[in-house]
């Protein structure tokens, strides 16, 4: 039901201001079979976490201006709290808050092995730790038809509050895994071509590549790049930049690979 609130104190509000950590923390992350929440901010990606299936937990909406999908959170069965702007503000902690957000249950997703084996186009992270990163990322994968997101445990979570927001909410049609042996999942990814972005100049000019049926793009941190490990077993490309600029950051790097290896 439809619940309204006028105080950002009230205590029933205390769960939309859970960090990352209080929504879920290391080892729920790493659970397979669905543990800890997430918090989703904004109508669009409200409603495309109730598309994929996700199960909803409580939602803070809009008094002035209800969006529809919060209709839909109080179907499925839960309270939705309704505020005034500066309440919202003071409890999100966003400058300009969304009409709505919600906590849901984290879904469960699909091992790594899985992932890896049915997957012919997969996009691979080592290290990116920004979740605005990771969320372009998820979207510009998405966006260009792309099978499945592999990534390590030092990357940052697809389903952050942050990565989610960047994602639009693509984090939930675009199946993703995390592992702690990234370097093994990819070796016994036997027919695989990995292609690796790298700055180095003798790396192979991505419009030069025609891309192997079987493929997948390997995208490391802006600091310190790719691992020796994973170079050692991908071919090395990179996308030409005008003079004075060595690379891309890895959102718009992913982008542009993903277009151009599709």
């Amino acid at each position: 039901m439809f619940i309204p609130v006028d105080d950002a104190r009230d205590e029933r509000l205390s769960q939309f201001r859970r960090n990352e950590r209080g929504l879920a923390n290391r080892v729920d992350k790493r659970d397979d079979g669905g543990a800890g929440l997430f918090l989703a901010e904004g109508d669009l990606v409200v409603a495309r976490a109730l598309d994929a299936g996700c199960l909803p937990m409580v939602g803070l909406a809009d008094a002035e201006r209800v969006p529809p999908v919060a209709q839909r959170l109080v179907d499925a069965g839960v309270d939705v709290y309704v505020g005034g702007e500066e309440v919202r503000r003071l409890v999100t902690r966003l400058g300009a808050p969304q009409s709505i957000v919600a906590l849901f249950h984290r879904p469960a997703r699909t091992s790594a092995q899985d992932l890896v084996a049915r997957c012919e186009r997969l996009v691979i992270v080592e290290g990116v730790d920004n979740p605005a990163n990771v969320g372009a990322i998820v979207r510009n994968a998405a966006a260009f038809g792309w099978d499945g997101l592999l990534l390590d445990y030092t990357s940052a979570d697809p389903l952050a509050r942050r990565a989610l927001r960047v994602a639009m909410g693509t984090a939930f049609t675009l199946p993703h895994a995390r592992t702690l042996r990234l370097i093994d999942e990819l070796r016994e990814s036997s027919g695989r071509t990995l292609y690796a972005l790298t700055p180095d100049p003798s790396a192979l000019d991505i419009r030069t590549i025609t891309p192997s049926e079987r493929r997948g793009i390997v995208i490391g941190s802006e600091r310190a790049g790719l691992s020796a490990e994973i170079l050692a077993i991908a071919t090395p490309v990179r996308i030409p930049m005008a003079p004075g600029v060595d690379s891309l950051n890895a959102a718009a790097a992913a982008a542009v690979a993903c277009y151009a290896l599709a």
